[in-house]
């Protein structure tokens, strides 16, 4: 079973900072494709970004643009989101997603793995 393991999350004020992290499985690493989604109480899991498996190609949901940023290091085995200008609706907990392919997609049923997730909490 591929296991991917997500840690960063945490409380924050309004305008703050976090950075997330995503572990994914070691060799193969470089040929998944990353995402992030998230889920807020009550509400469906949504898109937040997405990075290709070389980082040639990158997505973000319209409400992130220009506040996140997604990463990755193929030598590490790790995705990250860096999450400034926090606002009380990004409160969520935060999933990382990986597919097998080299293209990302918004699309849910588009990733075979799924991390457990990290709460994100921000303050007004």
């Amino acid at each position: 079973q591929v296991v991917l393991v997500e840690s960063g999350g945490g409380l924050v004020q309004f305008g703050g900072s976090l950075r997330l992290s995503c572990a994914a499985p070691g060799r193969t690493f470089s040929s998944y494709t990353m995402g992030w989604f998230r889920q807020a109480p009550g509400k469906e899991r949504e898109f937040v970004a997405a990075i290709s498996s070389r980082a040639g190609t990158i997505d973000y949901a319209d409400s992130v643009k220009g506040r996140f940023t997604i990463s990755r290091d193929n030598v590490k085995n790790t995705m990250y989101l860096q999450m400034n200008s926090l606002k009380p609706e990004d409160t969520a907990v935060y999933y990382c997603a990986a597919r097998p392919y080299l293209n990302p997609t918004r699309v849910i049923s588009g990733y075979t793995y799924w991390g457990q997730g990290t709460q994100v909490t921000v303050s007004s």
